[in-house]
């Protein structure tokens, strides 16, 4: 079966003046839910013939054009599947393997920084499939301006709540995956860095429980996952490091473990999940 997934772009903006007069942007790309149909001429069964078949975006090589629904040979993919995504000069590999929704699809957040006004932005299935229909499925491109966070007089940590973080699709409740070996410079979730081989789920207090704030991240690959930040301390100076661990509410139970790190030191928190919270 093709991998189902929405894609949000994290793009970071580096103001010289005031950020206030500086246009935000969040939302969907043109097009970005692919809900305008191409024409009957453009589309021969699912497979879109021509360069700008699919309106507002240029396809190239074998792409098709999916309705909802269950699919003829739908279930026959079992291949690994990468997706490539390009902006400018730039570009990252998402690993698509492993599943971590129930419902077929995921949500991906990829963050870059842009360095011109006007960029191409490209999608690009890597792989080498024996079957030409299997491949990933993408559902929706939307793309949000993140703003670096810095840290307070009372808090080094930058972003210490998760606040600014990627979009949130509206239809979509199962949060959003950031890729392994993420860069704090162009994390999608801004300060931290992505430093597992697996992903890590951001989610939000509307359709989580979330134990403090508006946003969280769950570690959901056990001991693969984890995310880090570097703070800038005074030598020989006390610091406290506090933090907030919880259960999603989403259906996982039994014994976990959270284990911190800063500098030498290491701290290990069990946690066991009843499904109360």
């Amino acid at each position: 079966m093709a991998v189902g997934f929405s894609l949000l772009l994290a793009l970071f903006m580096l103001f010289t003046g005031s950020a206030s007069a500086a246009t935000y942007m969040e939302g969907f790309l043109k097009n970005g839910n692919f809900e305008e149909k191409p024409k009957p001429g453009a589309i021969r069964k699912t497979v879109l013939k021509g360069k700008y078949a699919l309106p507002s975006w240029e396809i190239n090589g074998f792409v098709e054009y999916i309705s909802a629904g269950p699919q003829p040979g739908g279930l026959t993919c079992a291949q690994d599947e990468v997706l490539r995504v390009s902006v400018g000069n730039v570009f990252g590999d998402l690993p698509l393997q492993t599943l971590y929704s129930s419902n077929g699809g995921d949500t991906y957040a990829w963050g870059f920084r842009l360095n011109a006004t006007v960029v191409k932005m490209t999608f690009h299935n890597t792989g080498v499939q024996e079957d030409p229909s299997c491949g990933p499925l993408i559902d929706a491109v939307a793309i949000k301006e993140l703003f670096p966070p810095m840290p307070t007089r009372d808090n080094l940590v930058k972003n210490h709540g998760f606040e600014e973080g990627p979009h949130r699709l509206v239809n979509t409740s199962n949060g959003v995956l950031l890729p392994p070996r993420q860069e704090d410079l162009t994390s999608p979730l801004p300060g931290w860095m992505i430093e597992s081989l697996k992903a890590v789920k951001f989610i939000d207090k509307k359709h989580f429980n979330v134990p403090f704030g508006l946003a969280a991240v769950e570690l959901v690959a056990g001991r693969e996952s984890a995310i880090a930040q570097i703070l800038r301390t005074t030598p020989n100076k006390v610091y406290s490091l506090s933090f907030t661990i919880g259960d999603a509410r989403n259906g996982c139970h039994g014994s976990m473990m959270v284990e911190a790190f800063a500098a030498g030191d290491t701290l290990k928190v069990p946690f066991r999940i009843e499904r109360k919270g």
